[in-house]
């Protein structure tokens, strides 16, 4: 079996005194962290997170999105197998 992909985890970090939002994507193999687009939905701007991800790490497919266990972002898996 092949390793193609990983499950992409996304939270939202909030202001700071130096920085704005941003949604941070991550998976075992990496992260990105992007300026929260305010102009998207909630849902939108995690999608946006992981997509950049997605893109850093070079992977292809379909990404269904769910929300994570903790309530706090969402999770975007591949659906379209190895």
């Amino acid at each position: 079996m092949t390793f193609v992909t990983q499950a992409i985890e996304t939270r939202h970090l909030p202001v700071t005194s130096s920085r704005g939002s941003r949604i941070k994507a991550r998976a075992w193999g990496g992260n990105v962290t992007i300026p929260y687009p305010h102009e998207l939905s909630t849902e939108d701007a995690h999608r946006a997170a992981a997509n950049a991800l997605i893109a850093k790490m070079g992977w292809t497919g379909t990404f269904a999105q769910g929300g994570n266990a903790k309530g706090d972002g969402y999770v975007f898996v591949n659906v379209e197998g190895a």
